[in-house]
């Protein structure tokens, strides 16, 4: 096949790339430009998608002796993703930019311009496992649990999926080093990198408060309705939170506080103790279903609300685009706006994707 390597300059792509060419396909490495000023974006191990990072790449593909490209992708990212997240943030909800990236650069934007030069397929060094089952693509989760990605490309769809490669999915990162290591590849003891690309100091608080200003509101003890303090803007809150409240007397048990939920029309952010985290039942909507075939009946499952870790079980009850979820055991620091991940336990083969949404709400 004619096949597209992201290359990130890190060392998953680079030797994703390589076990492309070594497969016999006619492989062409590309790095994404993804931000105006890419100079700002790396900070040691934080950050990524810069000039540095696409150097690393393009030596990567010289070594395997492919073509290699950059495609500045820089205004789709900055709408897609930076201005989603932002947006969300302001609504009062936690969004994953790494999904939204993922879905709406990855595998949208890469993918439909792939497709029109004639690429078959985009390879990508993603650690998880995919399969077709009787013309139904499934994704199922990599054999190194600790870096499965799973999660975060759960929001594609069986079209896409079906011009997907990732090489990865059956290695553990430590082999996939010491092979960059062999092919004697630059990148194989680089840092993976870490948080949120395109906020490098992981400061995320800042870059929403230099976005949005301050948005002055009161912060709420759940219970009594005693106001406790006041904050800048609910934008520098997410539910689960302890630590950063800005609340100087203790609670009346001593016990920490922890942010349960936001209000952005009125601006507050009600607080309590740890028991008020505890979720049974999400509510989520925007539902996608990677193999194309949405539940139609109540279905044991598990389900993940973060990229590592929420993980519970559950059972689904779900149409073409909402889904309720009556979990087996509470399950805190869930938020609106988190994607909700559902599995098919497999533990032989990896647990299988059934299908994601936005958390709209929980009980």
């Amino acid at each position: 096949m004619r096949v597209l390597a992201a290359m990130s300059g890190g060392v998953d792509s680079a030797v994703a790339a390589a076990r492309a060419v070594d497969a016999g396909h006619d492989v062409v490495g590309v790095h994404l430009a993804l931000s105006a000023k890419p100079g700002t974006l790396r900070t040691g191990s934080r950050g990524c998608c810069t000039i540095e990072d696409s150097h690393d790449a393009r030596r990567a593909a010289d070594i395997l002796g492919i073509p290699f490209y950059i495609w500045d992708f820089a205004e789709r990212f900055t709408e897609e993703v930076v201005e989603t997240f932002v947006g969300e943030y302001a609504a009062g909800r936690t969004p994953n930019p790494c999904v939204t990236c993922n879905e709406k650069i990855k595998f949208e934007a890469l993918l439909e311009k792939a497709m029109a030069l004639g690429f078959d397929a985009v390879a990508t060094g993603h650690y998880a496992r995919l399969s077709v089952v009787d013309g139904v693509p499934e994704l199922r989760r990599s054999a190194d649990s600790g870096k499965d990605q799973s999660y975060v490309l759960a929001s594609l769809t069986p079209e896409q999926l079906s011009h997907a490669m990732f090489p990865l999915g059956d290695s553990w990162k430590t082999e996939v080093r010491a092979e960059a290591e062999r092919r004697g590849l630059s990148v194989a003891n680089k840092p993976d990198s870490h948080d949120i690309c395109f906020i490098p100091d992981g400061d995320t608080k800042k870059f929403l408060e230099n976005r949005l200003g301050q948005r002055p509101g009161e912060l709420v003890d759940a219970e009594t309705g005693a106001v406790l303090g006041r904050h800048t803007g609910v934008h520098g809150f997410t539910v689960g939170q302890r630590k950063g409240l800005g609340i100087d007397a203790p609670a009346p048990d001593g016990r920490p506080r922890y942010v349960l939920s936001l209000e952005p029309v009125s601006g507050s952010v009600k607080v309590g103790s740890v028991a008020g985290l505890g979720v049974k039942v999400i509510e989520a909507d925007r539902a996608i279903w990677p193999s194309g075939r949405p539940l139609t009946e109540p279905t044991e499952c598990v389900i993940q609300v973060r990229a590592h870790g929420g993980i519970v079980e559950a059972v689904a009850d779900a149409d073409a685009d909402t889904m309720t979820l009556h979990l087996r055991e509470p399950l805190r620091g869930v938020a609106p706006g988190q994607v909700v991940v559902l599995y098919r336990p497999d533990p032989d083969e990896g647990d299988v994707v059934l299908g994601s949404a936005k958390i709209s709400g929980t009980r």
